[in-house]
């Protein structure tokens, strides 16, 4: 039997942060070209291995027994004690767990017991991106660019156990989990493989969304925006998170066993959550910079809520008008996407244009074509609404006590959205000390001057621990089937 390999993309919040917390908002969110891999083979029988090559000690092994002594029959997976390890990962024995349970549910005692009874052998690993380089970079004795990253081995060794690894803020675990469950999905035979191989979003995307999502908050130990999984299902989108009632009588684990499927069956309407399809505008790259200082989230996330409940009428004026913000971004973005439908020549000159110039000079040309004015305006609306959702957001940070946008990362941002060929930026998610975003413009070269993602990057060279990340937009969107042989280095990292 051939591996079964299903693939989930990391994400990046350019708009909504907070905000997306609350179902009456909504969030610009991107997933990244960077993604997590579930190998699933044959294994020993009536024995689960999971592997994360990347980590020291990250081997776990489990048995599985089908509980039939409650009214809800259950799987259970325990781990099998190695004398050599210690180590527990509680977001995998909960995926297997719940995920396996739900295969009960669907397809009975026999059919699954069929399927697991020789055994599954499972890798998870995860590009690059979703842990710092510096310390590879170093060893290497590289420069942080672009170029040295492209050199590091797909997959590389971390050195380090997984508690201990230093991320990047891409969503690590929402893509390792989403990966994993889809996978085990097929593996049950829940879904087709087939249903993951074209573009959309079909029943089978929103079935490994909601055991994705709830596996996740289980794992976690609370209901979150969800935004993240949602990014590893569907890919770039315009998100309006769940109300957090649907699972939450799932998440009580003392409870006793309790029927999966009619809360997490894409057929429940109770999943109200909304997704709309998104897109950067062609020849455009989002590019993200690990800060390596990281930042609390849960921690920046508490103090902006409690400011929110002890001043409601201000913070609803506030994250109003941020809403009305995001939401031009959104439109305006998608504007400059059907201009380049509605002209794709018109379209590249106004962005080869743009990439030779500051932001303050694109609409300065008094030579300027009349074709060119759309583009060009909606091009510097854009820019224009980066930075007024940043000063709204540091705005947020001043009156809730939160560092949303350090001064360090203002210094960084306000020297980058500077440069030419710079649209917009800000710092994703929560912000803090994370990262920062930069959308650039990429026209296909010969261009007049350097690249603005080689001006970027040189900038950034002359700040101390700033790394650029090898992550663009996803092009195959969320969740999707992938060869074994046709990702880069991935057969290698098997056992």
């Amino acid at each position: 039997m051939s591996a079964i390999v299903v693939s989930s993309p990391g994400k990046v919040l350019l708009a909504g942060g907070y905000l997306v917390l609350d179902p009456a908002y909504s969030g610009l969110v991107v997933s990244t070209s960077s993604r997590f891999y579930t190998v699933i083979q044959p294994g020993s029988a009536h024995k689960i291995i999971v592997r994360s090559p990347q980590f020291v000690d990250a081997t776990w092994s489990y048995s599985w027994t089908i509980d039939e002594s409650s009214q809800v029959p259950t799987v259970r997976v325990t781990q099998i004690e190695n004398p050599a390890s210690s180590s527990t990962n509680k977001f995998v024995q909960l995926a297997l767990q719940k995920t396996l349970s739900l295969a009960l549910e669907v397809k009975g005692a026999a059919e699954l017991s069929q399927v697991l009874t020789h055994g599954l052998d499972i890798t998870i690993a995860g590009d690059n991106d979703f842990y710092s380089q510096r310390d590879q970079l170093a060893k290497l004795g590289l420069p942080s660019e672009l170029a040295s990253l492209s050199k590091i081995p797909p997959f590389s060794h971390t050195g380090v156990r997984l508690p201990d690894v230093s991320k990047t803020g891409l969503g690590s675990s929402a893509a390792l989990i989403t990966s994993l469950v889809t996978a085990l999905l097929v593996q049950t035979g829940i879904i087709a493989a087939s249903a993951l191989t074209g573009q959309g979003i079909t029943p089978a995307h929103r079935f490994a969304h909601n055991i994705s999502q709830f596996i996740h908050c289980l794992a976690q130990g609370k209901v979150g925006s969800g935004f993240d999984v949602a990014a590893a299902v569907f890919g770039s989108q315009i998100y309006t998170r769940f109300n957090p009632v649907v699972i939450q009588h799932l998440m009580d684990d003392t409870a006793g066993p309790q029927p999966l499927l009619p809360t997490l069956s894409p057929e429940n309407v109770a999943w109200d959550y909304d997704v709309q399809p998104f897109k950067l505008p062609p020849h455009t790259r989002i590019l993200l910079a690990d800060i390596h200082a990281g930042s609390n989230t849960p921690l920046l996330v508490g103090q902006v809520l409690k400011w929110r409940q002890q001043n409601s009428t201000e913070a609803h004026s506030l994250w109003t008008a941020i809403d009305q913000l995001n939401t031009s971004l959104g439109q305006t973005l998608a504007r400059l996407s059907e201009l380049h439908e509605r002209d794709p020549t018109v379209y590249l000159e106004a962005i080869r244009y743009i990439s030779s110039l500051q932001s303050v000079q694109w609409l300065a040309n008094p030579n300027m074509k009349e074709q060119h004015t759309s583009c060009l305006e909606a091009f510097y609306e854009a820019h224009l609404l980066t930075e007024q959702i940043r000063a709204k957001m540091r705005e947020m940070g001043r009156l809730s006590g939160v560092d949303i946008e350090p001064a360090q990362q203002t210094k960084l941002l306000d020297a980058s959205v500077s440069l030419a060929g710079v649209i917009g930026g800000g710092v994703p998610g929560a912000g803090g000390f994370d990262a920062v975003w930069l959308l650039v413009a990429e026209p296909p070269l010969p261009i007049y001057g350097m690249p603005p993602l080689n001006c970027v990057e040189r900038l950034w060279s002359s700040f101390t621990g700033v790394t650029p990340l090898l992550s663009a937009e996803s092009a195959a969107q969320g969740a999707c089937l992938e060869n074994l042989d046709a990702v880069p280095g991935l057969r290698a990292t098997l056992a």
